[in-house]
């Protein structure tokens, strides 16, 4: 069986939904973050992270717009709305990261106008331990190392927005 990520509110190389997108810098949405839905995982999983990343930002490195470790090895997706600041609709015990927004919580695709379709990758990784060992104002790229190392597979889903 497949690893896979799934949303009934984003389809694969899609444009996302307005409510999806940031309420800030002019973008205009409700900043809410989507229902996930994964499958398949290895045998060994003992926990997941999700990323959703922008390789497109003009930033010289992407934007990192929504980091989620820690989720259990019981769960099989996460409500919309997850995202919100305190984590209270995430699974028992897993924790969101700080993103480049400087917040630990969801922040909704907001590209520059004209600047053309960006992709926002959301990226859940199966992960061979329990917890991932990070202060809880680790940055996006230090979650992101310690998952890297702690990987043993990844599922994606990609959606594109432009204004």
């Amino acid at each position: 069986m497949a690893f896979t990520l799934t949303s009934s509110h984003i389809a694969d190389q899609q444009t996302l939904p307005l409510q999806f997108v940031h309420s800030a810098m002019g973008a205009g949405g409700q900043n809410v973050s989507p229902d996930l839905n994964w499958s398949g995982a290895p045998e060994g999983t003992q926990s997941y992270a999700l990323t959703m990343y922008d390789p497109d930002a003009p930033t010289g490195s992407g934007w990192w717009h929504w980091v989620v470790y820690d989720i259990p090895a019981s769960a099989t997706g996460l409500v919309m709305g997850a995202g919100a600041a305190g984590g209270a609709e995430l699974p028992a015990g897993a924790k969101l990261g700080r993103t480049d927004f400087g917040t630990a919580e969801y922040g909704g695709a907001a590209p520059p106008p004209g600047h053309g379709p960006h992709r926002y990758i959301f990226t859940l990784y199966a992960l061979k331990m329990p917890r991932l060992d990070v202060p809880p104002d680790a940055t996006a790229a230090m979650i992101g190392f310690n998952i890297h190392f702690a990987k043993l597979a990844e599922a994606r889903l990609t959606a594109l927005y432009e204004r």
